[in-house]
């Protein structure tokens, strides 16, 4: 029970800073910096789609907790047509952002002593997110090298999941395309994982907030399309459309679930602020898939030479790629913080594989959130880090 000047436990235990302690030393730097560690983009939003477009009356009102009606209406349409089952108003909800929708999740369905089942290597977020609703995260390791015992088939994929499932499993979190792996699971992996979680009752978290970056690999699978009885779908304008500053998502999902997520999020934030809520229903009127095709071909582009200048495979979706260093750290001191340090020394910074999972030999590198030419230089530096680490 705390006291002044003491916070709560569960405040304690959540990192101030999400990814790194080296971003105030990056900005210390006195040469050209890489920031690579946070997933953005250098891209505008589609034109008219912006804050400075707006130019109507009342924006700076409340929208009703349930969302604007115009943005509903929009995604109401877009999840018919992309979503993979039925779809009515009382089975969307506009959010702020992913983020916020998936925390108002979490805290519809899990509390203290309950379990969160996360898919690893996760979103960073999602784990300081159960940890906050007073419940634990658990992760479960589905890629990665099958020597780590990460699973290579959807029998795998189930063994995985069962192993770890107790009577305090409440949820199960996967993210597809990945952050920060890049990789698209396959469709049966995904039956795979529905299939354990209606097994054992379980709700279901699906993060696609990537589906419109998808550049090679098997085809986006919608997991509602699968379990609509169960399942909770995120969506972001921050990835589909660069509107990661207006903070504006959406969640899909059983209409009883999402009248009570919108009592949550009803007392935790009111709403999505109204501004935002207004340009994602223009991008929504078509601009939106217009950007998002160029913004794929473009990501896909940086992806791929990122990719081939450090050695590992291109991205199949998503913004990052997702590096093992363990050689790099073998016999070294200091381990992945002195590796990480030695970037930011040279004005690089990446997100360190712990903040993902149980991941202490891993980075993950963001490829859009500078303008290629910076990005490309900045992966140069993290290729010569790398090299001069092994001796090659």
């Amino acid at each position: 029970m705390p006291r002044p000047p003491e916070v709560s436990q569960v405040a304690r235990s959540l990192p101030g800073a999400v990814y790194s302690a080296f971003a105030e030393r990056l900005a210390r730097h006195a040469g050209e910096t890489y920031p690579l560690h946070v997933g953005d983009t250098w891209l505008e939003p589609p034109a008219r789609c912006r804050v400075s477009d707006l130019d109507r009356p009342g924006l700076h009102r409340y929208a009703p907790p349930a969302g604007l009606p115009a943005l509903v209406d929009a995604l109401v349409e877009r999840e018919r047509t992309r979503g993979g089952a039925a779809c009515e108003r009382a089975n969307v909800l506009p959010t702020v952002g992913a983020t916020g929708g998936l925390a108002a999740a979490v805290a519809t369905l899990a509390g203290p002593g309950e379990e969160v089942l996360l898919a690893a290597p996760y979103w960073p977020l999602i784990a300081g997110i159960v940890r906050a609703a007073g419940a634990t995260p658990v992760p479960v390791p589905l890629v990665g090298a099958p020597e780590d015992g990460a699973p290579t088939d959807p029998a795998g994929v189930v063994a995985a999941v069962r192993a770890r499932i107790t009577p305090r499993t409440v949820a199960l979190y996967v993210s597809s395309p990945g952050n920060p792996t890049g990789r698209v699971l396959p469709p049966a992996w995904l039956e795979a994982l529905v299939g354990a979680a209606r097994e054992a009752d379980l709700w279901v978290l699906s993060d696609e907030v990537y589906e419109d970056h998808r550049y090679a690999g098997p085809e986006h699978v919608p997991v509602r399309a699968l379990a609509p009885e169960r399942t909770i779908t995120a969506r972001s304008c921050s990835k589909a459309w660069g509107m990661a500053g207006l903070r504006c998502g959406w969640l899909v999902g059983p209409e009883a679930v999402i009248a009570a997520i919108r009592g949550v999020t009803t007392h935790a934030v009111y709403g999505p602020p109204t501004p935002a809520q207004e340009v994602a229903a223009r991008a929504l009127a078509g601009p939106g898939d217009a950007w998002a095709a160029d913004a794929r071909a473009r990501y896909a582009q940086v992806g791929r030479e990122a990719a081939r200048r450090l050695g590992v495979p291109a991205p199949e979706g998503g913004t990052f790629l997702w590096l093992d260093v363990r050689p790099a750290l073998a016999g070294s001191e200091g381990g992945l913080d002195a590796l990480l340090a030695r970037c930011v020394d040279r004005g690089l910074l990446v997100a360190p594989g712990p903040s993902f999972g149980p991941f202490p030999g891993h980075v993950r590198v963001c490829f859009t959130a500078t303008p290629p030419e910076v990005t490309l230089r900045g992966v140069d530096v993290l290729a010569q880090v790398l090299a001069e680490a092994t001796g090659r």
